[in-house]
């Protein structure tokens, strides 16, 4: 078998060039590489650039909710207080996301960039890759591949108040704690 291919990058087509770069560096910690007006290239670890920006010199249209195309891009973090650090430091800035969502195999927050794409920022909830898949594989996962939404500020309260992350990284936990939240697939949809 051929040798696997490692992620580079993504590139987005965008009329707001100086907006998306400033808003994906303060989301993702990152810094431009390089930039010359129409192209801007932006890394937040080892690699070269991760993403890039393209403005070409028309005016591009607004992105539709309900046209097709990618959905989203995930970033994972190493641990639940990297995830709520991360958090609390956007939301300082002013930037919320969009919808929570604890889908049982991750811990979720996605957020909506100026063009309207959706970028989720993550934490796995189990040890190895193998547990995921099983859990992915179990009853919970079948009846809701979703998952449910939750109160970031409510997780990072009881993190900070000792609550151990392997309990706030379930459903049973957000449903306790944030019931009545939109479902996280419409609130995706709008």
């Amino acid at each position: 078998m051929a040798a696997t291919p490692k992620f580079a990058h993504v590139v987005l087509q965008t009329s707001r060039l100086d907006e998306m770069r400033d808003w994906y560096c303060a989301l993702l910690d990152g810094h431009v590489v390089f930039e010359n007006g129409a192209l801007s290239f932006v890394t937040f670890d080892e690699e070269h650039h991760r993403i890039a920006f393209i403005a070409p010199p028309v005016q591009l249209e607004a992105k539709s909710p309900l046209a097709s195309g990618m959905h989203h891009v995930a970033y994972t973090f190493a641990s639940l207080d990297d995830l709520l650090d991360r958090y609390a430091n956007l939301k300082e800035r002013g930037i919320e996301p969009h919808v929570p969502v604890q889908h049982g195999v991750t811990t979720s927050l996605y957020y909506r960039d100026p063009d309207g794409n959706f970028v989720e920022l993550q934490v796995d909830n189990f040890a190895t890759p193998d547990e995921a898949t099983a859990y992915m594989s179990g009853p919970e996962y079948s009846e809701d591949p979703v998952g449910v939404g939750f109160e970031p500020d409510k997780m990072a309260a009881a993190l900070r108040a000792g609550t151990e992350q392997g309990e706030l990284m379930t459903r049973r936990w957000a449903l306790t704690t944030s019931p009545g939240m939109p479902n996280p697939l419409e609130a995706m949809s709008r």
